[in-house]
């Protein structure tokens, strides 16, 4: 039987991290990734050179961002996960809720927002396009909660509790789509969420709080559900090959622990990224509100201050 579904020969032998992340790239993946890390690199130097600054933080989380995506597709996890539900559980959860959440900390449309040239009168480039595209009907819908969390939690329930995922596991191009439709969830649900870029919808900081967690818990049903149940549940990982030395109900246990597990982790970070802008954002308000009483004398006060007096009087 071929485990692989790609014509490989999936005879691995027993999974080591050591094994796991020796080099084995994915084309597909390692284009895209020196491509994101190329360009977002040209638009930090663009930027430079022009005299303006990007904070080194947004550098770095975008890289640690395309370098997650890097670990799981263009190492031999990726041959692992095409027989071991545990490792591809991995990939998943990573691609999916990790990358997401450090590449849009990076805030890649804002920098190209501010990198990319303003075109002449009446024209039409790729800033304008991209402008465009942010204020379209159509990103409204992808970006709107009532779109994103049943698209998040489906991306779960839909796909292996059903044959789907069997048919997308028996080739490589259907294994490279699902791949990327996880990408692409995580970055919908996560970019309204997370608010660093620019988008159709931007809730406020305890609305933002609950879309969050209205999608967490489904994660973690979804992986006691895997821990809990007594026989395979997924066909593709039902006869591992005896070179791994497996048990499938053993290995998809621990797919279900991995996948309960990391609930938790994007929750935590996403909390503390938002808790932080919230205390940047609250800032910047006092900031204003300062200057604004430099300005006028602080007559928003003095008339504060009468109105109590009036009241007051009233009262005498």
């Amino acid at each position: 039987m071929d485990h692989s579904g790609h014509g490989m020969n999936m005879d691995l032998p027993p999974f080591t991290l050591g094994r796991g992340l020796q080099f084995s790239a994915d084309p597909v993946f390692l284009i895209g990734c020196v491509l994101a890390l190329g360009l977002y690199g040209y638009a930090v130097l663009r930027l430079r050179r022009r005299g303006d600054g990007w904070p080194v933080n947004r550098i770095i989380f975008f890289t640690v961002g395309v370098l997650s995506i890097a670990l799981v597709m263009c190492t031999r996890l990726n041959d692992y996960g095409m027989v071991m539900f545990s490792v591809h559980m991995v990939q998943h959860m990573v691609i999916s809720m990790l990358s997401p959440i450090l590449l849009l900390l990076g805030a890649p449309v804002t920098l190209a927002l501010r990198a990319l040239p303003v075109a002449g009168r009446n024209r039409t480039g790729p800033r304008e396009l991209l402008l465009m595209l942010l204020h379209s009907r159509y990103m409204k819908i992808i970006t709107h909660p009532v779109f994103t969390i049943p698209l998040f939690i489906a991306s779960l329930y839909a796909l292996y509790f059903t044959p789907l995922f069997d048919f997308l596991m028996g080739s490589r191009t259907g294994h490279l789509a699902m791949m990327v439709h996880f990408l692409a969830v995580g970055l919908v649900f996560f970019w309204p969420i997370m608010g660093v870029d620019p988008g159709p919808h931007r809730p406020g900081y305890v609305m933002r709080m609950l879309e969050l967690f209205a999608g967490m818990p489904f994660h973690a049903f979804f992986g006691i559900a895997l821990m809990m149940a007594t026989s395979p549940m997924v066909d593709t990982y039902k006869h591992p090959p005896a070179s791994l030395g497996i048990d499938a109900l053993s290995d998809q246990n621990w797919a279900g622990g991995i996948a309960w597990a990391f609930s938790e982790i994007p929750s935590v970070l996403v909390l503390i990224a938002l808790v932080f802008q919230w205390y940047r954002s609250e800032q910047r308000t006092a900031k204003r509100a300062d200057r604004a009483a430099e300005r006028d004398g602080d007559q928003e006060l003095k008339a504060y201050n009468a109105y109590l007096a009036s009241l007051q009087a009233r009262g005498q």
